[in-house]
């Protein structure tokens, strides 16, 4: 996806959005027709009319050439029990709030192959531009920006995946892929143990399980990297989290491109969290942050992406002039 596929919401009730909204709008091209200037309450969770007066404008207002979306804020992220950027792409889910660790729908997005999934599906994956401050949302956009067709280069990038001792939370390693050597793409996959953690250098991707990582800022972050770390409360964007859990913004903080995390308890099932293989494999075939991460989730009804959307590290310049050619 390119900007000509991007339609951006802006919260004019807070001061943060219309800054960052403003600068993305500015710094990705997005097209002024595709831009949604919404009032919304400045909290963490919407209550389902206020989501249901969301939906409905932007689907009077979002012509059908918008096929994802982004969020300049990093509140509201949650539609009572249910993730914002998820309800907006599957609809609210009410029976995940009756029982929040029972599995939730299964994204049509994970299977997904295509390009347009508004027009394919009927639903536009959507990511928050999220950060603790005006001055970090803009860094982090521009993260995104020199993120696009910076890889491969001469020097290799990695992907560090990190076993811990936490059973619980630790039931990714699993899924984790071999060491390799993926040369076409200059990348060096890498299983890792958080008990004895190389120095984590050009990092592309992040994956582990933890209540808390340690260490963030001493790793080497590319531009357009992901992280993310499977816990209950990942996905709490404000305050210091909840029941002492890191939140997913601390990653943005300490300079990854993007992240999720889940708002409220999921349980530790493997769908609700990014399948570290579809999330590597994806991300290297040239798609964006927002795709590869909503291709790697198969239930994300709690679950909310955070970050730069349109980070393309992989991604060719031609891919990108013909995206911009096709924008209205």
């Amino acid at each position: 996806m390119t900007a000509a596929d991007l339609g951006l919401l802006i919260n004019t009730a807070d001061p943060y959005s219309v800054s960052v909204g403003e600068y993305y709008a500015e710094r990705r091209g997005i097209p002024e027709h595709h831009i949604l200037r919404v009032k919304l309450p400045l909290r963490s969770s919407l209550s389902l009319a206020e989501f249901e007066a969301l939906q409905a404008q932007i689907k009077s207002q979002m012509g059908p050439q918008v096929q994802a979306l982004a969020l300049a804020w990093r509140q509201p992220y949650a539609v009572e029990c249910n993730a914002i950027t998820a309800a907006l792409a599957l609809g609210f889910q009410p029976e995940l709030c009756k029982q929040t660790c029972a599995p939730s729908l299964v994204s049509p997005y994970f299977s997904y192959t295509g390009a347009r999934p508004f027009s394919d599906l009927g639903l536009r994956p959507a990511m928050l531009v999220a950060a603790r401050s005006v001055e970090a949302g803009k860094a982090l956009i521009d993260r995104g920006i020199a993120a696009d067709h910076s890889l491969p280069s001469f020097s290799a990038a990695h992907a560090y995946f990190a076993s811990t001792p936490d059973v619980a939370r630790n039931v990714r390693s699993v899924l984790f892929p071999p060491d390799t050597w993926l040369r076409p793409w200059g990348l060096q996959t890498r299983r890792v143990t958080s008990q004895a953690l190389p120095a984590l250098q050009r990092t592309l991707i992040y994956q582990t399980g933890l209540v808390r990582v340690e260490g963030l800022a001493s790793v080497e972050w590319l531009p357009g990297a992901l992280a993310d770390h499977l816990t209950s409360f990942g996905g709490v964007l404000e305050g210091e989290g909840q029941q002492g859990q890191m939140s997913a913004l601390d990653w943005l903080e300490a300079g990854a491109t993007a992240s999720y995390g889940t708002v409220s308890e999921p349980c530790n099932h493997r769908q609700k969290f990014p399948h570290p293989q579809i999330l590597l494999l994806s991300y290297v075939q040239g798609v964006s942050a927002l795709e590869a991460y909503w291709h790697s989730v198969a239930w994300p009804g709690q679950g909310v992406f955070i970050g730069e959307p349109l980070a393309a590290p992989y991604a060719s310049p031609f891919s990108a002039a013909t995206g911009a050619a096709a924008a209205p």
